[in-house]
Order: C-alpha cells, then structure tokens, then sequence
C-alpha cells in the first residue's frame, strides 16, 4: 500500500488536443500501484475534469525490464481505469516529455509499449513524429446496423482496434449519439472498438471524430484513429500509390482543427511503416493536492502516521 502523502509530480502535454498526464516512475516508486491495478484507480481519479486535474489519459515512464531493447518504457491509463496497449497521441505526448527532460538519449528514440516498441522522434513546428508497430486484423466493407441505420465501416487494429464509419457530414454528426452504440455493438464485444466517423475531404485528405473507448467521450484527436483511418481509406477508395509507398502522407483534420499527417507502405495486403505528425503541446507542470493525492493513492489507515520520503 502507497501512502497517501507520497508526492505525485506530473506534466499536461497536449497531442493535436489529446491530452495526457505524464508522470516519471523510472525510480520505481509507483510499481505497486501498477502491479495491483491501483493505477487504474489513480487514473480515474486524476483524469476526471472538473473534480481531478483533467485529461484523456495517464502515462507512466518506467525503466524496461530487458536492457536494450528500448531506452524507455510507457503505460498507457484510460479516464476509466483501464490499461491501454498504446496510444498514438500519448506516445508523441510522451516523446516531447521524456526528450524535453533529457532522459533519453538524442535522434531516434525507442520506447517499449504493451503493444510492442515504438519509434520516434521531434520534429519541426512542435510536431512529433511516431512510428507504430504494423496494423492486424483489417476487414473491409463491413456492414453495421444500429437501431435500423446501416453504417458502411472497416475495421483494423492499430495497437487498438479501430471501426471506421464513413459520413458525408461531419460536422453535423451527432457524435455523442452514434458514438457509444458504435463503440459497445455486440459485434466487436466484449472489449468494443474506438468508433472513428470519416469524411473524406478528396485524395490523401480526411476529416476525421472519434469516440474513444476508456475516456467514453468525443476526444479533440485520435492518434491510432488517424492512422486507422487513413489506412482503410486508401484502401477503399484506391488512392494514388504515393500515399500507399509512403511518399506522400495522407493529412487528417482533427476536431482540434490540427493537422495530423500519416505515412505509411501498403503491398500485398500487408501494412508497415506506419507513421504519424502529431502537434505536441505542453499545457502545465504540476504537484497534486494533498487532498486528491490520498484519493488518488491507496491511502494509509487513518490511525497511521505518514512519513514523508
């Protein structure tokens, strides 16, 4: 059990509007709470607007286990509870952070997520450049029904699994209605999908919202979503070989009104190199409240003394 006057240090970086709590547990010295599901519990408790700090997600740095396979490690926590394999947005959030604070060494950067290791690196106008591991499951043409409406919609995982619907308005979807059904339809249970709505704007351009399953909301942008949709629009829609051979990148309006940008090579029914330009921001630096600290954290029993470290 953690005591409830241990001090939580954190960072808010924003990713194209995606924002995220970082905290450094390269010490160690939140490991039990990962080890026992309590950051689950402390994600819920700092994400919630209004009553915590505010975010879309909680991310950790930790040392990984294995030497040389990364030069660090993230995990990512949903508004929920929940633990998220990778988030493309957060990962950019995360890569500012660690290289802002000097942890890592300069160029490429390798962090180690559940969801495998993933590349990336700064780049011009607060942009920030990751590279995450190969799309799988990737359906086409499906067909969706929710209360008498059918959706046409693709499906792949990009680190998490993605429906893309396509729309012929965006801005007049009414997200928050369609977004929930879409996100917990039987079909994709018992986990559900991130429920991504696409319009295409023309060749190798995208307006994309999404419904992101964890934070149960609309976010402002969706790193992975982008990447889904991006990919599965291509597909669909046949575009040039220069978005599909990585030489152009497919651009994605957020619902931020940033410029997302997503490369990536397609051949033979295979996806790799994918890639995604996300604008970082960062928003604040911090230390929890007392108060919502011995919320946040296992708390001590109240007849025992703290002793702060």
């Amino acid at each position: 059990m953690i005591c409830r006057c241990t001090r939580i240090d954190f960072e808010k970086l924003s990713g194209s509007g995606n924002d995220f709590l970082c905290i450094d547990n390269r010490d160690g010295r939140f490991d039990r709470l990962l080890g026992d599901q309590g950051a689950g519990h402390m994600a819920k408790a700092l994400c919630r607007r209004g009553l915590g700090v505010g975010a879309d997600g909680l991310i950790f740095a930790i040392t990984p286990e294995l030497e040389g396979v990364a030069h660090i490690g993230a995990r990512f926590f949903e508004p929920d509870g929940s633990e998220a394999e990778l988030c493309g947005n957060g990962t950019a959030c995360f890569l500012y952070w660690v290289i802002a604070h000097g942890w890592v060494p300069e160029g490429e950067v390798k962090v180690l997520t559940p969801a495998g290791v993933v590349r990336g690196h700064n780049g011009l106008n607060n942009y920030v450049r990751v590279c995450i591991p190969d799309p799988e499951g990737m359906q086409t043409d499906l067909q969706v029904t929710v209360q008498e409406v059918t959706w046409q919609c693709d499906f792949v995982v990009t680190g998490v699994p993605h429906l893309i619907t396509y729309v012929d308005d965006l801005d007049r979807l009414d997200v928050a209605c369609w977004g929930p059904r879409l996100r917990h339809h039987p079909r994709f249970g018992p986990r559900g999908v991130n429920a991504n709505f696409v319009q295409v704007l023309g060749e190798g351009r995208l307006a994309v919202r999404t419904f992101e399953f964890g934070v149960e909301a609309e976010t402002l942008a969706c790193g992975t979503g982008s990447a889904a949709a991006a990919i599965m629009a291509a597909r669909r829609f046949h575009w040039h070989q220069d978005y599909t051979t990585g030489r152009r990148p497919v651009h994605i309006r957020a619902r931020s009104g940033d410029l997302l940008k997503v490369w990536f090579t397609a051949s033979d029914g295979l996806v790799t190199d994918v890639c995604l330009e996300t604008i970082v921001r960062v928003v604040c630096a911090g230390v929890v409240s007392p108060e919502l600290t011995a919320i946040a954290l296992n708390p001590c029993p109240d007849q025992a003394v703290c002793q702060r470290p």
